[in-house]
């Protein structure tokens, strides 16, 4: 066929397609009311950056003025609260059990004139790890007013024996750490999350509306109609039919990148032209991998289940969670057969860093491979759409 034929076949389909995708809603909960949904959600739940106030209890056998001061500066951190006080161990262990605090501070009694008398007292602190955030942001807490505990004792002596603050600060603190985390000073976790989370959802929905859609060809009994639609061409069908879809799905991944870094001003250091074109590799991988899935298995229900698997592993692989490199060594292999692995090491380079794009040529290619995958099970597409027969 000539060029300006193969064109309008590819357009008598997308219209063909706009007309099942506009009489059938689950589409449209699909394709823009959920992902729009998805990205408030997470924006939203995460907008002030850290949870805050996070309930703390306390165990004070001690009862002085020091150990008072303790708790109060415990109580001022940005994220923990003093919520109770327990009169022992088991109470405040049943609390935790209960989900009533996450964490709990134990000082026994004597602790003060321990520290008055030099004999090394200890105190004790219990965190829940059910939750990895919310575990690891208390137990920065507690441990930072353990160290105050004895730096405030150590202050006092000092200065009773005439040494000045000068003196006391470098006795306290020989190294004083200059922290500066890069890209994300405020240790924003809305800016390491979202910036993955909402990609993987949207390739999730991506995943399974495109094997869905090819699929359902065979459950309504369309497909030779497709294919004559198509002039016997599964090229002509797939990429007509695949239209309305891709320019859907780009612009709600458009929309979602306007909306964190331009509405919300989440830091990157790439320009508009990187952010674009991870974008469209993101779309167009999943929509690869998607047609690859059916292809494999011409089934709706099989390839769908290969798509949501194929998902739900992404978020594990793809390192925003927990670093490839510290994976076990196949593990961080298997990673690199997930389009998220690769988009989200391009946002990482290019977009979050700065890098130049060559730096990421890998993860580009990759993602090119993606959305090449269909050429291999084009042949096991077109036999399905003209003589499988769907089976419930």
């Amino acid at each position: 066929m000539k060029a300006a034929e193969i064109i309008k076949r590819i357009l008598t389909v997308a219209r063909r397609e706009c007309g099942i995708l506009w009489r059938n809603p689950i589409y449209g909960f699909c394709m823009v009311v959920f992902p729009i949904a998805v990205v408030l959600f997470f924006t939203t739940m995460m907008e002030d950056g850290q949870p805050l106030d996070m309930p703390v209890g306390v165990v004070d056998l001690d009862n002085t003025s020091t150990t008072r001061a303790l708790i109060r500066k415990l109580d001022a951190f940005q994220t923990s609260r003093v919520v109770a006080h327990y009169n022992s161990m088991g109470e405040a262990r049943n609390a935790i059990q209960q989900n009533k605090i996450y964490a709990f501070l134990y000082i026994p009694k004597g602790t003060t004139n321990g520290m008055l008398s030099a004999r090394q007292p200890k105190i004790s602190f219990y965190y829940s790890g059910t939750s990895l955030t919310s575990g690891a942001l208390l137990y920065r807490d507690l441990k930072t007013i353990s160290t105050l505990g004895s730096a405030a004792i150590g202050q006092a002596t000092m200065r009773a024996k005439g040494y000045t603050d000068e003196q006391i600060s470098t006795f306290l603190q020989p190294i004083a750490i200059d922290l500066h985390p890069v890209r994300n000073p405020w240790i924003n976790y809305n800016v390491y999350l979202s910036t993955m989370l909402i990609p993987g959802i949207l390739m999730l929905f991506i995943f399974l509306i495109t094997a869905y859609s090819i699929g359902t060809e065979l459950k309504f009994k369309r497909s030779h109609q497709l294919m004559r639609v198509a002039g016997g061409d599964i090229y002509v069908a797939l990429i007509g039919k695949l239209l309305p879809q891709t320019l859907i799905f780009l612009t709600i991944m458009y929309a979602h990148m306007w909306y964190l870094f331009g509405h919300l001003g989440f830091p990157h250091a790439g320009n508009v032209w990187i952010i674009m074109l991870t974008g469209l590799l993101g779309v167009l991988s999943a929509q690869g991998f998607g047609v690859f899935a059916f292809g494999l298995m011409p089934s709706l229900r099989m390839s769908m289940s290969i798509c949501s698997l194929w998902a739900v592993l992404s978020f594990t692989t793809s390192g925003f969670t927990f670093p490839v490199t510290a994976m076990n060594g196949a593990i961080g292999t298997l990673a690199q057969l997930f389009p998220l692995r690769h988009y989200y090491m391009i946002y990482q380079l290019c977009v979050f860093n700065g890098y130049p794009w060559h730096i990421g040529w890998f993860n580009f290619m990759a993602l090119g491979l993606f959305i090449c995958l269909p050429l291999l099970v084009m042949k096991s597409i077109r036999r399905a759409m003209l003589e499988f027969v769907y089976i419930p």
